[in-house]
């Protein structure tokens, strides 16, 4: 941890971006021991992740943002727009991408899992940008804890999203590798992103508050949309909901005793 603590925050967000990648390809080598995976376990890790990362746009993004606009005296509504224009963003990409999808009835479960493939992949690039954004803002004052814990949290939720990509595609007759290499293809958006989302920072820290709230309302958004409705779609829907703030409390631990 110490090691870490002293690397550059360039070299910090390449790891972080890398360890979450590690994980989606983790979950996608499910493939190559089940067939099927426990909805439930599945659920019960998408929503400890989902309280995580509901927590970390805050601690790790929001609040920064709050700070560091005080303190080069910027106008806060551009804290707003970029929350907002961060949600919208991937509304916009959603809204478009499924325009052109489905055009076709033949092998519609197929191409559900290519749509379901497409809209991980497009959701992994605001995370990756969120993980560069958190470390690069260290260097600025914002804590390595909660860096480190916004990475941790994206990484958990990578896991059983590699799954979900690999295991629907083998049901519909891809075969084992190719199913793998889909889910490991989802996923290396994040290193990549998360270096550009550092680099942004590094270079350009004068719309280092607009770009935290930006990728705090695309989290927002990714987690709303993907990962609650997915959690809550199990019938012990109080133990998931407790499952969640959980996760949001591991956050809370974290970046108040150790932040």
């Amino acid at each position: 941890m110490n090691d870490f603590s002293m690397m550059n925050p360039f070299l910090q967000s390449l790891l972080a971006g890398l360890f979450a990648f590690f994980l989606t390809s983790l979950g996608s080598a499910i493939i190559f021991l089940f067939q099927s995976v426990n909805q439930k376990i599945m659920n019960y890790m998408i929503s400890l992740a989902a309280g995580i990362m509901l927590a970390s746009s805050f601690f790790s993004l929001l609040n920064p943002a709050i700070d560091i606009s005080s303190q080069i005296h910027q106008n806060r509504v551009l804290l707003f727009l970029g929350f907002l224009i961060g949600g919208g963003f991937l509304l916009f990409c959603n809204k478009v991408f499924k325009h052109f999808s489905f055009n076709q009835e033949n092998n519609l479960n197929l191409k559900r899992c290519i749509l379901l493939f497409t809209s991980i992949t497009l959701h992994n690039i605001p995370e990756g940008l969120a993980i560069g954004v958190a470390f690069g803002s260290t260097l600025y004052g914002n804590s390595l804890i909660s860096a480190i814990s916004l990475a941790f949290g994206i990484a958990i939720q990578n896991f059983p999203e590699g799954a979900a990509i690999s295991l629907p595609m083998r049901k519909e007759g891809v075969s084992c590798f190719s199913s793998f290499l889909f889910g490991v293809l989802s996923g290396i958006v994040e290193p990549i992103f998360a270096l550009v989302g550092a680099l942004v920072v590094l270079k350009i820290n004068i719309i280092l508050p607009f770009i935290l709230s930006f990728a705090a309302g695309a989290m927002i958004y990714v987690t709303v949309l993907e990962l609650i409705p997915e959690c809550l779609s199990l019938k012990n829907k109080d133990l998931t909901a407790f499952i969640l703030l959980i996760g949001f409390s591991i956050m809370m631990f974290l970046e108040i005793l150790l932040g």
